[in-house]
């Protein structure tokens, strides 16, 4: 039997009858768009160490380690599903090793580009736009942003809260915003919003049909998808280089180290689960204000 052939009987019969209909679809994305492509015209007992080992390498290159430890652990299920059924004799999976993840390079926008973005946002009377200053100054993720309703914002107080992500999910033909839970536990937080946005929210705010802070005209939704076209379309009709729109948020931590922000603090805002985390990614950001620290330094030194 092919792997494929066996990845839709797992699915229909073993995955989808004993779990959520959430956790089904997020198995179904990883076969359909891991493993068939690539692992789906093997038989099953040609699904050896080596070709396990090149397939898990391969994912490492170009996905985030915790992107590559969902696909893995599907794979591992479904293999090991296959051998306790009797359809083959052994699976390999446990002899996988994870390569060592290597952080992905920051991409973030220079002070240049990111004033020109926000001169063109503003200017352009769009309110759906905002969401891309919305961003640079609080660090959102595109899924905290899209799911961000009116009512998780004080402009009184001043403070945004991340109680909700969101990913789209199609339904009656067409794609919409599916509400979930934060990426982690640390995601839940409150984030002050600098005092120069809030006049701009609430007259966003007011004119508004929609409880969600993005919408499209007359309030109607607009997919996570959508919006992200969206910025690659604004950012060429800007003149600016493409940036994936986490390059936003990116943009936000470096800009917030450059000014003096702790790393602690900067790591509660991001939502990240501990302050290394931040550390290690963005190291980069604290060149200059090592280089400033340590001139400072060289000043003891008598001539």
């Amino acid at each position: 039997m092919k792997y494929i052939e066996w990845l839709r009987k797992w699915l229909d019969f073993y995955v989808k009858p004993t779990v959520k209909q959430r956790t089904f679809e997020q198995y179904e994305g990883i076969v359909r768009r891991q493993l068939i492509p690539r692992l789906g015209g093997y038989r099953l007992d040609a699904l050896l160490p080596a070709v396990l080992q090149e397939f898990t390498a391969e994912r490492c290159e170009r996905y985030a380690a915790n992107t590559v430890g969902g696909i893995v652990s599907v794979l591992k299920s479904s293999l090991k599903a296959a051998q306790r059924t009797g359809v083959i004799d052994r699976e390999y999976t446990d002899s996988i090793r994870m390569p060592r993840a290597r952080e992905k390079e920051v991409s973030c926008f220079s002070v240049e580009e990111q004033q020109k973005i926000e001169r063109a946002v503003l200017k352009s009377g769009k309110d759906r736009l905002f969401g891309i200053v919305l961003c640079l100054y609080t660090g959102l993720r595109i899924g905290e942003l899209m799911a961000l309703q009116w009512a998780d914002i004080d402009l009184r107080k001043g403070v945004l809260s991340v109680t909700k992500t969101c990913r789209d999910f199609w339904r009656g033909g067409r794609c919409v915003r599916l509400l979930d839970t934060p990426k982690t536990a640390s995601s839940k937080r409150g984030i002050p919003v600098p005092k120069q946005l809030l006049p701009r929210l609430r007259a966003i705010g007011a004119r508004s049909a929609s409880p969600f802070v993005i919408s499209g005209k007359a309030g109607e939704d607009i997919s996570l998808r959508a919006y992200q076209k969206m910025f690659e379309r604004f950012l060429a009709r800007e003149g600016i280089p493409h940036r994936g729109f986490h390059a936003l948020r990116h943009t936000f931590a470096t800009r917030a180290l450059e000014c003096g922000m702790d790393v602690k603090t900067l790591s509660e805002l991001l939502g990240h689960k501990n302050a290394a985390i931040t550390l290690n990614r963005y190291v980069h950001s604290l060149l200059e204000h090592k280089r400033e620290m340590m001139n400072k330094l060289g000043r003891l030194l008598r001539e």
